[in-house]
């Protein structure tokens, strides 16, 4: 028989279908492996094509010697996104009239070329390089916080087609935006409520639960776990919850950046391997640096392997169904041997 989990973090029923589960390995994408040079010509992204881009807002420079013939000089670039969701230039202005409620889309739209090479990935990067990526997260979320136009930033990453990226090349985006969305807002409102009830922070609580239990733990390093959620949304839907309590990434230490870094590697590399490179999302949830005191919300990073489309189903009702049984998942993961 189905079951039927409740997320406390999200507030949503998810159907696990026991009865029609696939087992974790099926869920691997046989997709047909298209070659990716370390650089492209047509890339906007790759060493040789500055220009084509907006002027840089960050380079962090390249130390050591260059990879072959593919050197531009940096690690890192950080420039505006040319499609920018929300506009650079102008203040943020409220408009209500009758009904309709309006903002001025004012906000910051960032793109961080995580690498000099096209054909690079996170699970494939040298630690070192992504404790560079990271460590460029945390100061472009400082950063972009400091625009008194920005009312919420979120950082994310697609990986590949069915992520809704555009361009292979790695790279994530930051994104301040004048308003904070509701599904932002009802989290924080349930973690409060939580908190206000028990005392506890509830990303605490669920760390502390999914520690005791162990079935759906994936990795666990000095400062960070990641795990399967006991009602994950989909199949392979991952959280990475740092041990400390912090409500701001903003407030995350060197020590802990590196150990991210290695949980995050090895996290993302059980999933290329186990899965033959999926498709996924991943999105880093936090409050402001000014509430990095909050006792209430726990920043955490959730990655979506975009492995099933949505149904009628959940777009009618709200509810997810997960076709996946989240213990066997995380099991299937610990299992995944990666070179």
């Amino acid at each position: 028989m189905p079951e039927v989990r409740l997320n406390l973090i999200t507030r949503e029923w998810v159907v696990i279908a026991t009865e029609r589960a696939r087992p974790p390995g099926d869920f691997r994408q046989w997709k047909e492996k298209r070659y990716q040079p370390e650089r492209l010509e047509s890339c906007p992204f790759c060493p040789g094509n500055e220009e084509t881009t907006p002027d840089e807002i960050l380079r962090l420079p390249a130390g050591g010697p260059a990879p072959r013939d593919i050197d531009g000089g940096w690690k890192i670039r950080v420039v505006p996104n040319r499609l920018a969701v929300f506009a650079p230039e102008g203040g943020v202005e409220r408009e209500v009239s009758g009904l309709r409620h309006r903002v001025c889309g004012a906000g910051r739209h960032e793109v961080i070329v995580e690498s000099p090479r096209h054909d690079m990935c996170i699970p494939l990067m040298q630690a070192e390089d992504v404790v560079n990526v990271l460590g460029v997260y945390r100061d472009r979320f400082i950063e972009v916080y400091r625009d008194m136009r920005v009312e919420h930033v979120i950082i994310f990453k697609n990986n590949g087609e069915a992520s809704g990226t555009t361009i292979q090349h790695p790279h994530s985006q930051v994104v301040g935006m004048p308003v904070t969305p509701f599904q932002v807002r009802e989290r924080l409102e349930e973690a409060t409520r939580f908190f206000d009830e028990t005392g506890e922070c509830l990303m605490c609580a669920t760390l502390r639960d999914e520690q005791k239990d162990g079935r759906r733990i994936i990795a666990e390093t000095g400062h960070f776990v990641s795990f399967i959620p006991f009602a994950a949304l989909s199949p392979f839907h991952t959280w990475l919850f740092p041990k400390r309590h912090s409500a701001s990434f903003a407030d995350i230490e060197d020590e802990e950046i590196a150990d991210l870094a290695k949980n995050l590697m090895a996290t993302l590399s059980r999933l290329y391997y186990g899965l033959d490179n999926p498709d996924y999302n991943y999105v880093l949830r936090s409050e402001s640096p000014e509430l990095h005191h909050s006792k209430c919300f726990h920043w955490y990073l959730s990655i979506v392997p975009r492995l099933a489309p949505a149904s009628g189903f959940a777009l009618g009702t709200g509810m997810y169904t997960n076709n996946s049984i989240p213990e066997d998942i995380a099991a299937f993961l610990r299992n995944v041997k990666v070179p």
